[in-house]
């Protein structure tokens, strides 16, 4: 009997872990998740994977860990001894970066060293080869010097969450060239779905289209409604990430849709998928709005379509319609019970 694939997710109760555990499950990978300790633990999108992925109730196996401490990380990895490693935990909220600057630090920047130390560690050890993906992001990019931007693109953060993300990405590509490791970068744009946690914007917007089209909520306080970003669903771009790690040799890619919309333009699909008039229940809040905002992301993937044959499938208006459609499931039932389901309700990693 052939032993399955085995692969390490950090952040595996996230939006992105459980759509990746999903993917590899249903390509008869043996997953281990890493979730941290604490007094309150949400899993709800993990949960839910029993129902539709039956490999999940066998190679589904989750570890504690922390990546703000070392030696959790060595002994995980030694445990694990995988064949693959997706680094996708994080402090992953831009705003809450600017509140929670030291930690985001911490956990962001100072952890991806922490786990390729402990990949490099097993791997010295065992001859096993580990290969490592890293979840960058397009924050990096910040006050963007080119448009749209791509692997080349010089970077220029404008957030103590991109600037911990930078940090990743260059360790990274340090640990790759210095000790050999097989580690490649996906530098993501904003990719959404059903289960992103309720504090992002996307999730903002769709949950108080459908609630307040319930009578549930009467208003929704927005920031910067101009912000443009490149959308697209995390769903689509999870398969980039175990694409990156099928190639024969590492290295770094933009995943992206290439195309962008303002926050007006994700309000008034979200409210007309409800017959709601955006402009009724939109309303703007300068305390929502960042110190250093970030006005225009939208990526080049060029480098991806060719050399991992990826593209999106998921457009900008499915995508919407999708969230709202899942959050209107969501009110009915909180308009039912009187209590608030849980699913996508925190960041997630």
């Amino acid at each position: 009997m052939t032993t399955p694939p085995r692969a390490l997710i950090t952040g595996i109760t996230g939006q992105d872990g459980s759509y990746l555990a999903e993917l590899l499950l249903a390509k008869g990978y043996e997953v281990h998740g890493m979730i941290r300790r604490s007094s309150s633990l949400r899993r709800e999108r993990i949960d839910q994977l029993t129902e539709t992925v039956p490999a999940a109730t066998t190679h589904l196996k989750l570890h504690y860990g922390d990546l703000a401490d070392t030696m959790s990380m060595v002994r995980l990895v030694r445990e694990v001894q995988p064949r693959e490693v997706y680094n996708l935990a994080a402090q992953s909220h831009v705003r809450v970066s600017f509140d929670q600057a030291s930690y985001t630090a911490e956990v962001t920047a100072v952890g991806v060293l922490r786990l390729l130390e402990a990949v490099r560690d097993f791997q010295d050890s065992s001859g096993q080869q580990v290969r490592f993906y890293q979840a960058s992001s397009s924050e990096l990019f910040g006050k963007v010097q080119e448009t749209p931007q791509r692997e080349t693109t010089p970077f220029y953060p404008r957030s103590p969450y991109g600037v911990a993300k930078l940090y990743g990405h260059w360790i990274t590509i340090n640990y790759r060239e210095s000790y050999g490791l097989h580690a490649s970068s996906g530098i993501l744009f904003n990719h959404e779905s059903p289960r992103r946690g309720e504090n992002f914007v996307t999730r903002k917007v769709t949950r108080a289209a459908a609630r307040i089209s319930l009578g549930l909520q009467a208003n929704l306080p927005l920031g910067n409604l101009d912000a443009r970003r490149d959308w697209g669903f995390a769903g689509d771009y999870v398969e980039a990430m175990w694409l990156m790690l099928q190639q024969e040799e590492p290295d770094d890619f933009v995943i992206a849709t290439g195309q962008t919309h303002s926050v007006r333009d994700l309000c008034a699909a979200a409210f007309t998928r409800v017959g709601l008039d955006y402009h009724d229940h939109v309303v703007h809040d300068e305390r929502l709005e960042r110190p250093a905002e970030v006005d225009l992301l939208v990526g080049d993937a060029s480098k991806a379509r060719e050399r991992l044959g990826w593209q999106p499938q998921v457009s900008f208006a499915e995508l919407i319609a999708m969230m709202v459609d899942a959050d209107l499931k969501l009110a009915e039932q909180e308009r039912a019970t009187g209590s608030v389901p849980r699913v996508g309700r925190t960041t997630g990693c």
